[in-house]
């Protein structure tokens, strides 16, 4: 270790004391989960953004074990551990490394091994003023480590959810639509091909494999998966298994018979992502997109809108952020209100801070009830390099 690094190394140890003990201070418990993970428990939630990035390995006993990509996930689970019943409330805070492969290489600002300090609060029945507690403790995080000028980014995907369930569209563009929001240029792609009556067919070696699977059990088409596979030579590798493989093909197999997306439908949901505006501003221009397409969507309005009551009594300047509807964080996990800081200088690929609210996570993890949850976690590396360059 050099100077320089252990220098560098002392102030993100110094500035961590400092944001978990204003963690503890506002009521939230520290906690350490393992930084080894269940690989199958793990890659589930995350989407594939952040699955393709993880570090996936075997140990001797032959168990599939990641070094953890983020630290939610680990502290849900910790959570469950504590309280299987999943009906108590509890705040965590939590300070450590995860680990992302970086695929244009690893930098300051994206580093492989990166450091999150953080709060989760599970259980908290009015989730407006949760999320408003969740976010107002970021920001006064990021404050007290000496960054005071930062912009917020906001999404909401419970009011794009809303928005999908309103139109009058198939089931199947329904679910493929909402799983492809985090990824905006495949969502753009899909939703244009669909817009024009095209067919969403794979590359033409693919195709052929899928025609081959219409009309088979999950079974069989991991028998005529496994016989290509074996007589191409080719072996089972990455963070697929060979059933997950044989599921994405019958799910292209039903892409290319299933019916096309009516066109004022996609012209709808291209309007709704254009959104990018203050957050008052922004509400207003998704109503009037709804009622012009003669859809209800009042409630997750007034869920949004409360949340700005409570932004803006609690002395948030919403006119200073932003409300983005296209905005979802890479997670996928995340359900509902999402939120970024960025710091002035830095993009918006490099947040300082991010989080939301994640209800559906922990039933995905085995509770036996759904446990409304919200987070945050701040990018400490980033933050001490926002917090040097403002004072440089």
């Amino acid at each position: 270790m050099t100077a320089e690094s252990a220098k560098a190394f002392e102030a993100l140890e110094g500035q961590a004391r400092d944001l978990v003990a204003l963690f503890g201070r506002a009521g939230y418990e520290f906690v350490a989960p393992a930084i080894l993970q269940p690989a199958g428990v793990f890659l589930d939630q995350i989407g594939e953004q952040v699955r393709a990035r993880s570090y996936v390995f075997s140990d001797l006993a032959g168990e599939e074990l990641c070094l953890r990509p983020d630290l939610t996930v680990p502290v849900s689970r910790l959570y469950l551990e504590r309280h299987p019943r999943a009906g108590e409330e509890a705040r965590y805070c939590y300070n450590g490394p995860a680990f992302r492969f970086q695929p244009l290489g690893p930098s300051t600002m994206h580093p492989r091994e990166f450091r999150q300090a953080g709060v989760e609060c599970f259980g908290a029945s009015d989730k407006a003023a949760a999320d408003v507690e969740v976010l107002l403790l970021a920001a006064e995080a990021v404050r007290s480590a000496g960054l005071s000028d930062f912009r917020l980014c906001f999404g909401d995907i419970a009011l794009f959810y809303a928005l999908i369930d309103a139109l009058n569209l198939p089931e199947r563009w329904r679910l493929k639509l909402r799983h492809y929001f985090w990824r905006p240029p495949s969502f753009h792609a899909l939703l244009d091909k669909l817009a024009k009556g095209e067919r969403i067919a794979p590359n033409g070696l693919v195709t052929a494999l899928c025609k081959t699977l219409a009309v088979k059990s999950q079974a069989e088409a991991e028998d005529v998966v496994s016989t290509y596979l074996q007589a191409e030579g080719i072996p089972v590798a990455g963070n697929r298994t060979l059933r997950e493989i044989a599921a994405r093909l019958l799910d292209q197999t039903a892409d290319l018979y299933a019916d096309t997306l009516p066109k004022e439908v996609a012209t709808v949901i291209d309007y709704y992502l254009a959104v990018s505006a203050q957050p008052r501003e922004a509400v207003e221009q998704i109503a009037m997109i709804a009622r012009g397409a003669g859809l209800d969507i009042d409630d997750a309005i007034v869920v949004f809108a409360r949340r700005c009551d409570l932004l803006e009594g609690a002395g948030v300047d919403l006119a200073a952020a932003t409300l983005s509807t296209e905005f979802g964080r890479k997670l996928e996990y995340y359900s509902g209100f999402v939120f970024q800081i960025e710091a002035l200088g830095m993009g918006e690929t490099e947040p300082v801070a991010g989080g939301g609210r994640y209800d559906n996570l922990l039933t995905a993890l085995g509770a036996p009830c759904a446990v409304p949850a919200v987070g945050s976690a701040i990018h400490t590396e980033r933050l001490l390099a926002a917090v040097g360059r403002a004072s440089s």
